[in-house]
């Protein structure tokens, strides 16, 4: 009961703690998603806006190039151009021919404004004021022409618009510039009307190289910004490049009103600058809603949320632990002993399986046709003496390896006595033991077919070595025996060279080799340790062995 209390107690503080961590996250996240989603809007409009002025601009360059009247003191000039700049785009309050005339050109520009029918054909000031021709020395920027004509329209012919605050700058820059340049924002067709601005644009006649008048565009900022949606995530808002403490916002009705911000008030949410004319302009986006207030309350109901499932698991939990807790005990263990059980009888119907095709191979290869019965008997008994003996062995280790030297023992060897073995202790794997040990049994067999020519038994030296370290480690191992010779040693059977020369070395990713010398015969193994060692069969076969606990 004491640990059940602490587990439920260490539950309700993880869910506390799990409740104020989600609640944290879903504060952060709404904040972080809001936040992208208001810059992702914010940038598709700033997009369309930029696209928007673009197409604007390219109209005005067009209709630039559209131009080849060989006078330009004309109040006609955009007949030719209507049907283009209509097939563009239709939203533009004024288009205006505004052609750069000297001061004895004057005269001829108001009798072609007398013949087109406008309603005041006099050359005037932009404020409509006389002009005092005789202190004009330089040329001037004249209105001959608009689009539409109308009644807002039909008086504007005729003014110079040098002196104009806004429009005079501009034609200047357009002029030194040679491409088209917006005006600051301005009144559109009267004092009182919409807010908008005037896109000028040089023409060029062939041959010249100071521009010959300028193809006017004026448009609502209203239309330019995308007129502000109930809908949308923000209100749009122009700086007003003459008053950084002034600001242009359109409402959904296409209303353009400017409004002075204060240092204290709020600063837009988003700045984005879009190119206009040869200048570049900045939207400020403010956000409508209160994201930070908006995170707060998700955040505050998640937190509720996450304490009333606490508090729903904590009385579940406590009351189905309390009458489980015995049989998920027994259930792990079970099942513990049951997957140990299995995974020994699969590792043992392995092992016995491989042993038995070694035997098979060992039966088949002794017991071969035409092999004497009595020398094949010898050596079957032999070999499979050999396999008993390395079983027991590593019976004995719990199959997780046997010493080398232990596969020299006399029960296993033919003429133990006689053999001198050296070399470190190693614990060959169960694999690498099994072709070890029928190597050594098929050498010693071998070696004893009678005295040399010099009257004494073949004696045998057994070295090994490991040289190298970690992953490059090789194990080497030489068979040496003296007083034989190829004359007297017995040949090889067919078995014991497949094992020799191909068995045992394949079995351990090794190389062999075998040769008389003038005084004996000498069996060479070279095979990498990881392989005469194998770790990985050892640790599988220490987890097999290790008992199972039950859960605590």
């Amino acid at each position: 009961m004491v640990r059940l209390s602490f587990i439920i107690g260490f539950l309700a503080l993880t869910g506390l703690l799990l409740s104020g961590l989600a609640a944290y996250r879903v504060h952060d996240q709404e904040l972080t998603v809001d936040g992208i989603a208001l810059a992702r809007a914010v940038d598709v409009h700033a997009s369309l806006v930029q696209d928007r002025l673009t197409e604007r601009e390219l109209l005005a360059r067009v209709a630039s190039g559209l131009f080849r009247a060989p006078s330009v003191i004309k109040a006609n000039m955009l007949q030719p151009l209507r049907s283009s700049i209509y097939t563009f785009k239709t939203d533009f309050v004024v288009a205006s021919w505004v052609a750069r005339l000297r001061p004895d050109e004057l005269e001829a520009a108001r009798a072609e404004l007398v013949g087109a029918g406008f309603s005041n054909p006099t050359i005037r000031s932009y404020d409509d004021r006389p002009l005092d021709r005789r202190s004009l020395d330089q040329p001037v920027d004249l209105l001959m022409d608009v689009e539409p004509r109308n009644v807002d329209t039909m008086d504007f012919p005729g003014r110079v618009l040098d002196q104009q605050p806004i429009l005079g700058p501009m034609l200047a820059r357009a002029m030194a510039e040679g491409k088209p340049v917006a005006s600051d924002p301005i009144p559109l067709l009267r004092p009182q009307g919409p807010v908008g601005l005037v896109l000028a644009a040089p023409v060029l006649q062939e041959g010249q190289s100071q521009p010959a008048g300028f193809v006017t565009f004026s448009y609502e900022v209203a239309s330019l910004l995308l007129t502000n949606d109930d809908l949308s995530l923000f209100s749009v808002v122009l700086k007003d490049p003459r008053d950084a403490a002034t600001e242009l916002i359109a409402d959904h009705q296409g209303m353009v009103t400017s409004r002075t911000v204060s240092p204290e008030a709020a600063s837009p949410s988003v700045i984005r600058t879009v190119t206009f004319g040869g200048r570049d302009w900045s939207l400020g986006y403010y956000a409508k809603t209160n994201v930070m207030k908006r995170a707060e309350e998700t955040a505050a109901i998640v937190a509720a949320i996450g304490l009333a499932l606490t508090g729903i698991i904590c009385g579940l939990f406590g009351y189905v632990a309390y009458n489980n807790l015995r049989l998920s005990r027994e259930i792990q263990v079970r099942i513990g002993f049951e997957r140990r059980l299995t995974a020994v009888i699969d590792e043992l119907n392995h092992r016995v399986k491989n042993i038995l095709a070694v035997i098979q191979s060992i039966v088949t290869r002794t017991l071969r046709h035409g092999s004497d019965i009595d020398v094949s008997r010898e050596l079957l008994i032999g070999r499979i003496h050999a396999m008993s003996n390395v079983v027991s062995l590593l019976s004995e280790s719990q199959w997780q390896g046997v010493q080398l030297k232990g596969l020299f023992e006399a029960r296993a060897i033919p003429h133990a006595e006689r053999i001198a073995v050296s070399g470190p202790d190693i614990a060959v794997s169960a694999r690498a033991a099994q072709s070890l040990s029928l190597l050594f049994f098929e050498l010693a067999s071998h070696s004893d077919e009678g005295l040399s020519l010099v009257g004494k038994h073949p004696h045998v030296v057994v070295q090994w070595e490991v040289t190298g370290e970690g992953s490059d480690a090789v194990f080497h191992f030489r068979w040496e025996e003296f007083n034989t010779s190829e004359a007297t040693r017995r040949p090889d059977s067919d078995f014991g060279l497949i094992l020799l020369d191909r068995v045992a070395p394949e079995a351990l990713g090794g190389l062999s080799k075998r040769y008389f010398t003038d005084v004996s015969y000498v069996y060479e193994l070279t095979a990498p340790m990881e392989t005469v060692i194998d770790m990985t069969e050892r640790d599988r076969t220490e987890q097999i062995s290790a008992p199972a606990r039950p859960a605590r």
